[in-house]
């Protein structure tokens, strides 16, 4: 199994904007829910959003309206769009593929002026 590669992170000021985007392999992209989880610092890891097989997507509730979750199934590619960007949003993020179990290896966002 490939590990899906995270691209996009990096530093933001508060109130920015970040992309983040996954790129997985193999055969069943489309047929397979994708999430995206975080990891702050000295926190367990939590789920942020999610893009359903059924082409529907879900988010947790602290997250509505800033975050949105899309995917493209030609180019098997997650993405995470980021917006209005506070400090308590620095964590490592992760997407990871229902269907597989697959992990990427995280990449750090940080927001800080």
């Amino acid at each position: 199994q490939v590990q899906p590669v995270e691209s996009g992170g990096g530093l933001a000021q508060p109130g920015g904007s970040l992309t983040l985007s996954c790129v997985f392999s193999g055969s069943i992209f489309s047929f397979t829910t994708l999430a995206w989880y975080r990891q702050a610092p000295g926190k367990q890891r939590e789920w942020v959003a999610e893009s359903t097989r059924g082409g529907g997507t879900n988010y947790v509730d602290s997250l509505k309206g800033r975050f949105a979750v899309s995917r493209d199934n030609a180019a098997k590619t997650l993405y995470l769009q980021m917006n209005n960007l506070k400090p308590e949003d620095t964590a490592v993020y992760y997407c990871n593929n229902r269907a597989t179990g697959s992990w990427g290896q995280g990449i750090q966002v940080t927001v800080s002026s």
